[in-house]
C-alpha cells in the first residue's frame, strides 16, 4: 500500500500538468463526478461536516486490520472533487498515519490561496473532522 506522503505526491504531479487554474478547476469537477455516491443510509446529520457553506457528509468505518476507511459526498461539484482528494488521500491508513500526516498538498497544488475563503474553511472542517474520527478510533483501539 502506498503512503500518505507517496498518494499527495500523485496528487501534486497530476495538478502540475495544469498551469491554468480553469483547468484545475476542472479537474476538481472531474474527480468529483467520477465519484461513487455515498449510500443514502451515510446522508445523516451526524456525519454532516459543519463549518462548510455546500452539504458535505464524510462516513468513516474502523477495519478489522486498523484502518480508516472514509467515504464522502458533497452536493457542490467543487467541494465534491475536495472531499475525493481527502478521501483518497487518507483512506485506508491507520489512525496514527493520519494523525501525523503533513498534508502539503493542499498548498503545493495552489489549492489554499485559489478557493474562496468559504470553500477554504470548509476543507479544514472537513480535515479537522477526518482526523477526528482518526482520534477516536485510536482511543477506541486502546480502550
Amino acid at each position: 500500500m502506498q503512503s500518505i506522503e507517496e498518494i499527495q505526491q500523485e496528487v501534486i504531479d497530476e495538478f502540475s500538468d495544469f498551469d491554468d487554474w480553469m483547468d484545475r478547476y476542472q479537474l476538481l469537477i472531474d474527480l468529483g463526478n467520477a465519484q461513487t455516491a455515498l449510500p443514502e443510509e451515510f446522508k445523516t446529520e451526524s456525519n454532516l461536516i459543519d463549518g462548510c457553506q455546500s452539504r458535505v457528509w464524510i462516513q468513516a468505518d474502523y477495519t478489522a486490520d486498523g484502518r480508516v476507511v472514509f467515504q464522502g459526498e458533497s452536493d457542490a461539484l467543487i467541494v465534491k472533487g475536495l472531499v475525493v482528494l481527502l478521501i483518497r488521500v487518507l483512506s485506508g491508513h491507520t489512525p496514527d498515519e493520519i494523525l501525523a500526516a503533513d498534508l502539503h498538498f493542499i498548498e503545493d497544488i495552489g489549492l489554499r490561496e485559489h478557493l474562496s475563503p468559504t470553500r477554504s474553511n470548509g476543507l479544514l472542517s472537513m480535515l479537522k473532522q477526518m482526523r477526528l474520527y482518526a482520534m477516536a478510533f485510536k482511543a477506541k483501539a486502546q480502550a
